[in-house]
């Protein structure tokens, strides 16, 4: 105990924490927001209520709900399946949950376009239903949806196999339906993984470059999302324009971290 309240450990351990969030965080981010406004705050509100402006940021919002509704369903029921069943593959269905988590963005877009591309597998179909997934937003949301897959899986899965399975057994064997045993039992105890998991893949949805670049052609008013927004603007060189729509995302993340610890908190993690 009286190593760890050594001030010759405690002092230049905060000094290390501290020196690092203000070089790597906090003066990063303050010179964001002075760049924003560097050209007055009538050109920064100008900028923000521009038409590629708010439709990126309509574009963003959709492509992260619409990320997290399907990885809220689909990784709830992964984690059920792993944690509660043998089946054959089981193995290997955990181990390609992670698969998003190893391959590059950019790969993971290049996937999408030999798939869905005019030389796709899937392009005569989706051009007979007159359907156009590449350089569009669905193609946006397909690409969201794949590197935010992990997340809620990956929170849920271990909880689950750490808790066993036998109060939902047990509750089966006394003739409680599915939809009960999930919402009184199961629910519960993964509620909060389970929104640690929402916030995450909230978080990465919204800052996602990579896969989206390569899928989304990049067309201004179309398929531009906030990141990718502010490397076109930056491209051409209006550093003013990029920092600002850079503020949006700033935004966006101190909301998802306010609403993390408003959810969740500290006591959660305590009772856990």
């Amino acid at each position: 105990m009286q190593l760890f309240q050594s001030k010759k450990i405690k002092w230049p351990l905060v000094l290390i924490a501290w020196g690092f969030m203000i070089i790597l965080l906090i003066l990063p981010i303050a010179l964001v927001i002075t760049q924003a406004f560097s050209t007055g705050f009538s050109h920064y509100l100008t900028v923000l209520a521009s038409p590629n402006t708010l439709h990126a940021i309509n574009l963003t919002i959709a492509a992260t709900v619409v990320s997290v509704f399907v990885n809220l369903i689909i990784g709830v029921s992964a984690a059920w399946i792993i944690a509660f069943h043998d089946f054959p593959g089981k193995r290997l269905l955990n181990t390609l949950i992670d698969l998003p988590f190893s391959v590059s963005p950019v790969i993971a877009g290049l996937i999408f376009i030999l798939t869905f591309s005019r030389t796709g597998w899937f392009y005569p179909v989706l051009q007979s239903l007159n359907i156009q997934i590449i350089f569009a937003p669905p193609a946006i949301f397909l690409a969201t949806i794949f590197v935010t897959f992990p997340f809620v899986a990956r929170e849920l899965i271990p909880v689950l196999e750490a808790r066993g399975r036998e109060e939902e057994q047990t509750a089966a064997f006394l003739g409680a339906n599915l939809k009960d045993i999930f919402m009184q039992i199961t629910f519960p105890a993964i509620k909060t993984p389970l929104l640690t998991g929402m916030v995450l893949a909230t978080a990465r949805a919204m800052g996602e470059f990579g896969a989206v670049a390569v899928v989304s052609g990049n067309i201004p008013g179309k398929t531009l999302t906030l990141p990718l927004l502010v490397q076109s603007l930056y491209d051409q060189f209006k550093f003013p324009d990029a920092f600002a729509v850079a503020t949006i995302l700033l935004i966006f993340t101190f909301l998802i971290v306010f609403l993390q610890r408003l959810l969740i908190g500290p006591k959660q993690f305590q009772k856990g």
